[in-house]
């Protein structure tokens, strides 16, 4: 037996954009399925959001979205909490990060860079004490991401 997780974030109308643009930073395959494909009626409001969205690379990078019926609120902050570094610690009143790691500097660098379009900086990408590359940012959607590279291990 074995078992996936994939994290499934909601939007507020903006998944089709946001799905867009992870697929810009990641690449991938992606599937977008509407309101209206799976049956409401086209003229219904919110029949042209997303109901079903997945994004899917090669190398593992996974990640779900919808759009919450009848909620369009174009502000992600409005609904997303917050997240700050203090005194080298996060203060947070979300309930989750999405977490990118990879194997190297220069890989997490150009996903960082990528998704640092738009985005608030929580913590710049550089190094740390248990890693060689740790930032923290908000993108553009609302979504706060945690990358870093993978440390190296002890022998």
């Amino acid at each position: 037996m074995s078992i996936t997780t994939t994290t499934h974030l909601n939007f507020r109308g903006t998944a089709r954009q946001a799905l867009a643009f992870y697929q810009s930073v990641f690449g991938g395959r992606l599937t977008l399925a509407t309101y209206g494909d799976l049956g409401a009626p086209a003229q219904a409001p919110g029949a042209d959001k997303i109901v079903f969205g997945r994004l899917e690379s090669e190398d593992g990078f996974r990640v779900m979205a919808y759009d919450v019926p009848g909620a369009d609120d174009p502000d992600p902050a409005a609904v997303a909490g917050t997240t700050r570094r203090e005194n080298g610690t996060t203060v947070t009143d979300r309930t989750f990060f999405q977490s990118v790691r990879g194997g190297s500097l220069d890989e997490v660098a150009g996903y960082w860079k990528a998704l640092a379009e738009g985005a608030d900086i929580v913590e710049p990408l550089a190094a740390s004490p248990w890693s060689p590359g740790f930032g923290m940012l908000t993108d553009r959607f609302g979504v706060t991401w945690v990358l870093d590279v993978e440390p190296p291990h002890a022998g």
